[in-house]
């Protein structure tokens, strides 16, 4: 699964941490940034529940090709 974040329209409400911590945590400035490994061991429901809960859309969630 490929994960991105959106870094210019993230605006920090933090609801993808609290929705997927495994996954997503905040920098210094408070936006969002992956979790080391937090892609490679995240369910795919977690991470959709983390995309639909930013307010924003700052969460881009793919297909990465088989062993990626």
């Amino acid at each position: 699964m490929e994960i991105r974040i959106d870094h210019r329209t993230c605006i920090g409400s933090g609801q993808c941490t609290l929705t997927a911590p495994a996954v997503f945590t905040q920098d210094d400035d408070g936006y969002a940034t992956l979790v080391p490994e937090g892609a490679r061991t995240a369910t795919p429901k977690q991470v959709t529940q983390a995309a639909l809960s930013c307010p924003v859309q700052a969460i881009v969630v793919g297909n990465a090709p088989p062993g990626t």
